[in-house]
């Protein structure tokens, strides 16, 4: 077991490690870390919440002069991740005068045109990025290491055509490291394109299965929410729970508060701002539901979260990972509940027991025990979420009709 002092890690950067609670290397960072502060190429396996960060951001703190333009990019998949990166580079990089900027999509473009210009680290979505390079007030002719951050995301996503696009404005004498929840063909792909030798690391699962618990309901559409509303009520703690699209994470989210649960979506369509302030009073327990889709919900690192709920089943074995991954950290129990429900669902289930390596259990719960639905005050259908007051009972009397149609 390596220290981060024998690593190469300097005395300031390690006083502010030893501020933050953070003595020993984590097994990722352990493994990882000689090879980059040796300034190989590394592909490494590892999940959100192994302290996969440091493994790229200390030796780049130690490497990079503050004069020296932009010399680091970090590719993440979404805005959160991003901003969580930056974070973690202004952290432990205080007093060496290296300046951090994230650039993501949903936020004004000028003040991080501004800050480009005396910075020496990006941490970036792709598409904002691409359109900084396309109006030409950056380049990336500087750059000398290259992070590919859960790439195995930003696959899922459709980022590809954008990440070769931006590869190719980055010299070839470069670092690259490629970070990733799972090593598919893709990415093996991926790394043989772009990667040079690469040292290989991976680390297994941080989710051990007598922490986690995994359960499924077969069920039907019309009882599908009544189910949920039940598990709920009966916990206490933090719950996520996944859809696969926007607006029915909306529609849960709202469902659930009107029928007592307090619930708020985190979705691709809110603004910035409404996606952090969001997260940080789920993370501050102001509220207990956080109903998610997974592009939104990426990156989300909560300690809390004793229940994940999919309430829509993902339609592959990487998505369901990540979503149980978000709970069960750091040495607590929590339990993953999949409703099994159309037809669509049962396949895409079957699928994953048949090459998920946890162990999943079949639960029934009669249909007597199940709540019923409250009806909701007229003036609470007509005014709440996006409708408009001028066609609210309209809107109310279809959303009664079509109650658990999909």
């Amino acid at each position: 077991m390596h220290t981060f002092e024998s690593l190469g890690v300097g005395k300031p950067t390690l006083a502010l490690l030893t501020k933050h609670g953070i003595i020993t290397p984590t097994p990722i960072q352990d493994l990882s870390l000689p090879h980059v502060f040796a300034g190989k190429d590394v592909i490494a396996q590892a999940e959100t919440g192994s302290g996969k960060t440091l493994s790229f951001a200390l030796p780049l703190i130690e490497a990079i002069d503050d004069k020296a333009g932009i010399s680091a990019l970090i590719l993440a998949p979404t805005r959160e991740l991003a901003v969580q990166i930056a974070h973690e580079f202004d952290k432990y990089s205080r007093g060496k005068r290296l300046t951090v900027t994230a650039v993501y999509g949903g936020v004004a473009m000028g003040p991080q045109i501004k800050k480009l210009q005396r910075t020496q680290i990006i941490v970036a979505t792709p598409g904002r990025l691409l359109d900084l390079l396309s109006q030409r007030v950056m380049s990336l002719s500087a750059v000398r290491h290259l992070v590919l951050d859960e790439a195995d995301r930003m696959l899922d996503m459709g980022f590809q055509p954008d990440i070769e696009k931006i590869v190719r404005q980055v010299p070839r004498e470069r670092q690259t490291l490629l970070f990733s929840a799972t090593i598919s063909k893709e990415i093996l792909q991926i790394s043989k394109k772009y990667l040079n030798n690469p040292e290989e690391v991976r680390l297994p699962s941080a989710l051990k299965p007598e922490f986690l618990r995994q359960t499924y309901y077969q069920t039907t559409p019309e009882v599908k929410l009544p189910l949920l509303l039940h598990l709920l009520k009966s916990e206490r703690d933090l719950s996520i729970v996944f859809c696969n699209r926007k607006h029915i994470a909306r529609k849960i989210a709202k469902k659930l508060t009107q029928q007592g649960v307090q619930s708020r979506a985190l979705q691709g369509d809110m603004s910035q701002p409404q996606r952090d302030r969001t997260t940080k009073e789920f993370k501050e327990k102001k509220f207990s539901v956080l109903v998610a889709t997974d592009v939104a919900a990426r990156g989300l690192h909560i300690e809390d979260v004793s229940h994940v709920y999919n309430y829509e089943i993902p339609k592959d074995v990487d998505s369901f990972t990540h979503r149980v991954g978000r709970t069960a950290r750091a040495g607590r129990k929590g339990e993953a509940i999949s409703l099994v429900a159309t037809e669509d669902e049962r396949k895409f289930f079957k699928q994953i027991l048949f090459n998920y390596s946890g162990k999943i259990d079949l639960k029934t719960v009669e249909a007597a025990d199940l709540p019923k639905l409250a009806e909701v005050p007229h003036q609470a259908r007509s005014t709440g979420g996006r409708s408009g007051t001028s066609r609210g009972g309209q809107q109310a009397k279809s959303g009664r009709q079509r109650r658990f149609r999909r």
